[in-house]
């Protein structure tokens, strides 16, 4: 007899310590935001019968990814029915779809999703990373076409999308940095966020230039941290002791042109992405209480407000001017956290645990105070992306 497919809950979250140049290693850190998102979701270690993750371990690139799914596995002594790393595919909410997926086919009733990085600790850098793959085999794919011109860095590949969109439709870094204004004013209640000092619109404009028009605090800053977030069959995770947070609709697929060059810019993935969201509910993005969207470089959030409809294609700029609907008691609360951008670079995962928290109420003083219900979470830039709605039936 063939069952329906199941609905899929978030049924635990965890964190483990959030900062530059930690202790712990990349899978000590895993761990402890393992066993707490375990412990969040009233589940044991038995309980657990897959494991995703994005990218997998990365031994060209250890700072950025430290951990396989294997890691995971093998320290915590799991027996998994499915497992999942993979680079390619709707960035790191890619890891989380794809558990939503195996659930769905029943392939697994308890999935542990894990995004780990190193890169407060430093290491090799990407144009480290970049002269040494160049340096061992031929380069091919797009960075065959990037890397000659020393465009070895995500800050130049945007760059051009964020200089397209200010062209084309007069958006100005006034405007941009309301993004970086508002992620601050959320870290300043989040203490384990990197930067909670203060900073204002001179503080924004005044920092160096990267590569134009990005200054560096559009930027996202580089931390050690794991985040885990436990997706769960819905009637596997009944007993939580906590909410569940139900994955209403997900998104992350790619119609125009897989490359950071190639594109129709300032168009990303994240358009496509966004279609694909909307298309699965019932919901529409009037209906968003919060918004959770990646911002590795400020830009990118000022994309995804446009590719999730929050406002139209090229009114980014207006919509965020002032800051004022984007602010914690604004229409549409962005990143309370504070982002990556001063919350630290927890690479997309971070987004959803702060989703999480804020759907349950246990943000504690950066909580949105109109009672949130619903949650747009996203992730990627470029030719990736990913998206989730969340709800708290």
């Amino acid at each position: 007899m063939r069952m329906s497919a199941p609905e899929v809950v978030i049924s635990g979250i965890g964190q483990s310590a959030v900062g530059r140049k930690l202790p712990q290693s990349g899978l000590e850190l895993t761990i402890d935001a393992s066993l707490e998102a375990i412990a969040d979701a009233g589940l044991t270690t038995q309980d657990i019968d897959g494991v995703a993750t994005f990218p997998g371990f990365r031994p060209d690139m250890q700072p950025f990814s430290p951990v396989g799914s294997i890691d995971i596995k093998e320290a915590l002594d799991l027996k998994l029915d499915w497992f999942c790393g993979a680079l390619e595919g709707s960035a790191q909410l890619g890891a989380i779809i794809n558990a939503y997926a195996a659930i769905k086919a029943g392939l697994a009733r308890h999935v542990l999703c894990f995004r780990t990085v190193k890169e407060g600790s430093g290491g090799a850098s990407w144009q480290e990373s970049a002269t040494a793959r160049a340096e061992r085999v031929r380069v091919g794919g797009e960075f065959q076409y990037i890397f000659p011109y020393d465009a070895i860095s995500a800050t130049n590949w945007l760059s051009l999308y964020a200089q397209r969109h200010f062209s084309l439709y007069g958006t100005t870094r006034e405007q941009l940095g309301q993004i970086a204004l508002t992620a601050r004013r959320g870290a300043m209640d989040n203490p384990k966020a990197l930067f909670r000092d203060p900073m204002t619109m001179d503080d924004y404009l005044s920092a160096r230039m990267i590569s134009s028009p990005l200054g560096l605090l559009d930027c996202d800053a580089p931390t050690d941290a794991s985040t885990v977030i436990i997706l769960s069959a819905a009637d596997a995770a009944a007993g939580s002791p906590k909410p569940a947070i139900r994955i209403d609709s997900v998104g992350g697929g790619i119609h125009g042109r897989a490359g950071w060059d190639q594109a129709d810019m300032p168009d990303m993935a994240a358009f496509d992405a966004g279609r694909m969201l909307w298309s699965r509910t019932d919901y529409k993005p009037e209906d968003v209480d919060l918004a959770l969207l990646y911002d590795g470089f400020s830009f990118l959030a000022m994309t995804w407000l446009e590719a999730l409809g929050f406002c139209g294609r090229g009114e980014g700029g207006a919509f965020v001017e002032g800051g004022h609907r984007i602010a914690r008691d604004g229409a549409l609360p962005l990143n309370p956290h504070g982002g990556q951008l001063s919350g630290g670079r927890t690479h997309g995962f971070g987004f959803v645990h702060e989703a999480v928290l804020q759907l349950r109420g246990e943000a504690g003083a950066r909580q949105v105070a109109k009672n949130p219900q619903v949650a747009a979470v996203s992730n990627g830039g470029g030719p990736m992306a990913g998206a989730m709605l969340l709800v708290r039936d």
